[in-house]
């Protein structure tokens, strides 16, 4: 007597091999999740902010879905206090700013040991908001709907900031003063609770809408 017929032979047989089957999609499914994750860790410096504005979309992204933005009260003070947004990089950084005679005046210390004898870009941000790596700040702060650049120089971005050049234990400072920022008051040039983002890369203050900048490293929002 055999306890397996023909066809329950044939139906055992296919059952082991789509096991087997899935057993190796599932194996393959997972190594290229690792490789995946691995390589994002990695490249997390040099990739591309691909959410930064363009002329024709910055008009778009700077205004809340709820309706246009209300202009705030004037202040004379505000700072930001900037944090790594990976939990695998050391950053820390804070700014201030004070309005005097018309003017903003901006000082900028941040530290990237990691970033040691080199620059990095810093930017203001769209929106007030650090989530998902700085990505929820969106693009670069674009009021005036031009193209990107370098600050002072032709056309550029309100929050096109620049490159901070780091020493050897990877602290650097900027200073900005401009007339084309206020605490308050009109959304074309108020920079209250915009995001301040670090990158990990330079700003080529060519590529558009980005400047080549890389991903973001460091987010604060001004208050």
């Amino acid at each position: 007597f055999c306890p397996f017929s023909t066809n329950s032979k044939t139906m055992f047989m296919h059952s082991a091999f789509s096991i087997r089957r899935l057993a190796l999609v599932v194996m393959a499914t997972g190594s290229a999740w690792l490789v995946a994750c691995n390589n994002d860790a990695d490249n997390k410096d040099k990739k591309e902010d691909s959410l930064a504005t363009s002329p024709d979309t910055a008009s778009h992204m700077q205004h809340n879905p709820s309706g246009p933005e209300a202009p705030m009260a004037m202040v004379k003070h505000a700072e930001v206090t900037i944090e790594a947004t990976y939990p695998d990089t050391t950053l820390t950084g804070s700014a201030k700013f004070d309005a005097d005679n018309g003017k903003v005046k901006m000082v900028l210390d941040i530290t990237v040991p990691s970033k040691a004898n080199k620059s990095v870009a810093v930017h203001l941000h769209q929106h007030g908001d650090c989530g998902d790596h700085g990505n929820m700040s969106h693009g670069h702060w674009n009021p005036t709907n031009v193209k990107h650049g370098k600050w002072g120089e032709g056309e550029y971005h309100l929050g096109d900031i620049g490159n901070v050049k780091l020493d050897g234990k990877g602290k650097g400072s900027i200073t900005v003063e401009t007339d084309r920022w206020t605490l308050g008051g009109d959304t074309t040039s108020n920079i209250l609770g915009k995001a301040l983002i670090v990158h990990g890369g330079v700003d080529d203050y060519k590529t558009q809408p980005t400047g080549n900048a890389g991903g973001r490293i460091g987010c604060g929002v001004i208050r």
